[in-house]
């Protein structure tokens, strides 16, 4: 399973652009693409979008993908992480259709 990081950057190559030419397309330093590329620095939703655009990459999977991993990195630690997933997964499941009641 790739990281958010290893997707991006195996799509930039495979697309045969150059970390200059999609760091300024999404207007950011070409260091901080090389961090988001290697897993040293999280790009925000805004930084997503404009990637998934440029790299011809689905957004919303992109975002599952960045979401995922997210959750994982703050609960891999967590001898119950996979009841924490299972609870949080009931929770969101309550909370919309709680939400879409009101």
């Amino acid at each position: 399973m790739e990281t958010v990081g290893e997707i991006l950057r195996g799509r930039r190559q495979t697309l045969g652009l150059l970390l200059r030419q999609v760091s300024a397309y999404v207007d950011i330093d070409q260091a901080i693409l090389s961090k988001i590329e290697r897993g040293e620095r999280k790009p925000t939703k805004g930084i997503l979008d404009k990637l998934s655009e440029i790299l011809k990459l689905d957004r919303d999977e992109l975002l599952i993908q960045y979401m995922s991993e997210k959750i994982a990195y703050d609960i891999v630690e967590q001898n119950c992480s996979t009841r924490v997933l299972k609870v949080a997964e009931m929770k969101v499941k309550y909370l919309k259709s709680h939400l879409i009641k009101n």
